[in-house]
């Protein structure tokens, strides 16, 4: 087996991902896989829900298992994401934990149908209510729901609230009885710690050997892997965009270690985000998804920053804010 590992970015782009033969044995998700099944065993849940590596973090519908992006099994991996994705999804401890949580929370609503039972229906909501993660509307000042992931994730499903209840809960540092005492959603907390209580030594009624999208059959390049991953955010829109990016940043360097466009966006994009919702109305969860395509179609165009951040950052929210107006205004039609 060669040593992927020193290859040039653009020699790596050409490597099939199941032929890195990545493992969670001996990488840093091993600890932190531990380190979850730890907070369970601490938690008296007899259940511990296999991880494997996939595509990205899953927990496949009703199947008690979970998928942790294959990039965060190998550092030189992780560096390649950061630079082509320009953030990496649960790359530190934290954010990690974090998921591993909540989609541990899905690995045990699955593994004893929990989903099923009536009190779950009336906290929860129905499991079988579609999806809209695109769409969903939320409440950033609602009680009636949990604080964990961002862009108030537990909003957006009754699956997702089940979830990210479980992860607060199953957190040793949430202190969730002080921190959601008066708030609706408490009533969620304390039965998820009424259930799994009861669930003490109990097997699971499904289990799965199943690892669906596992990295290790994956015979895509990652450079096919990262050209779709940027086609879903939108690396490939144009149109509208891209005349208005071009007025905003330039083409071409006006000087030398002059700023890329991508990499201001990138700094600029929660403060952005925050103005545009603030002043405009419009929902965070939708401006920085607007934001991220920006960012990548700048990156894919090489734009460069010519003016002051100052009066840039007065043109991008300007810009994105008019964006937004004729979003909605599509919309209505």
């Amino acid at each position: 087996m060669f040593n992927w590992s020193v290859l040039p970015d653009e020699e790596l782009l050409k490597v099939r991902i199941k032929d890195f033969y990545l493992h969670i044995e001996n990488s840093i998700l091993e600890q932190r896989i531990q380190k979850l099944y730890s907070e369970l065993k601490n938690k008296n849940v007899s259940f511990l829900p296999p991880c494997y590596l996939a595509d990205e973090w899953l927990c496949p519908n009703k199947m008690p298992i979970i998928g942790i992006p294959f990039y965060l099994a190998h550092p030189r991996l992780i560096q390649l994401e950061q630079k082509m994705m320009l953030e990496v999804e649960g790359g530190n401890e934290t954010w990690c934990m974090k998921l591993l949580r909540h989609e541990t929370g899905h690995a045990i609503n699955y593994a004893y149908k929990l989903y099923q039972k009536t009190r779950w229906r009336k906290l929860f909501g129905k499991f079988s209510e579609k999806y809209t993660f695109s769409s969903y509307t939320f409440f950033p000042y609602s009680r009636r729901y949990v604080l964990h992931l961002e862009d108030h994730y537990a909003q957006s499903h009754p699956d997702e609230d089940f979830a990210e209840t479980f992860a607060v809960w199953l957190n040793p540092s949430s202190n969730w009885q002080k921190k959601y005492k008066g708030w609706p959603a408490l009533k969620k907390l304390q039965y998820v710690d009424h259930l799994i209580n009861s669930l003490c030594g109990t097997p699971p009624l499904i289990t799965s050997n199943e690892k669906p999208w596992a990295a290790s059959r994956m015979r895509s390049t990652l450079f096919d892997y990262y050209q779709r991953k940027r086609k879903l955010l939108g690396e490939d829109f144009s149109g509208f965009y891209d005349p208005a990016l071009k007025k905003i940043f330039s083409t071409k360097p006006n000087q030398e270690n002059c700023q890329k466009a991508f990499q201001f966006l990138s700094k600029n994009r929660k403060l952005t985000t925050y103005y545009i919702s603030k002043w405009a109305g419009e929902r965070k969860f939708d401006v920085d998804k607007l934001l991220r395509k920006l960012t990548m179609r700048s990156k894919a165009m090489n734009l460069y920053l010519h003016k002051g951040e100052s009066e840039t950052l007065c043109e991008l929210i300007a810009f994105v804010s008019a964006v937004m107006n004729k979003i909605h205004h599509f919309e209505k039609q």
